[in-house]
């Protein structure tokens, strides 16, 4: 019985945290559709400016000019690339929620054998 104790102990802070995990990465790929929206943003804007339009980058406390093309091509990388981490933070969450779901099986196996043990000693 010692032993079931133990296992259901574990088994609960397992399944605590995968929920924490799964509480970081939700909150991760809502930051990366944060940032891919901003970036769409800037992407629209930059489709309406006219083609010899001045564009600047803010590097630390200081304005650079930019290439249109340039400022486009870093944009468009910058989506392609949020784009794959968002896709990669989904496959993690889906993993998550399996392990979860299987600590959570596990956790109530445990719990109907420790219900059927306690009936049986005190019907015995």
């Amino acid at each position: 019985m010692e032993q079931d104790q133990k296992k259901l102990q574990e088994l609960s802070e397992a399944l605590q945290k995968f929920q924490d995990d799964m509480q970081s990465a939700v909150e991760a790929r809502q930051r990366l559709e944060s940032q891919q929206a901003e970036n769409r943003a800037v992407q629209k804007e930059f489709k309406s400016l006219a083609e010899d339009a001045d564009i600047y980058r803010l590097v630390g406390p200081v304005l650079l000019k930019q290439d249109k093309s340039e400022a486009n091509s870093t944009v468009d990388g910058r989506l392609d690339f949020i784009g794959k981490e968002i896709t990669r933070t989904e496959a993690r969450i889906q993993d998550i929620q399996q392990g979860s779901e299987k600590k959570r099986m596990d956790l109530m196996q445990l719990q109907q054998k420790m219900q059927v043990a306690a009936q049986g000693q005190a019907n015995g």
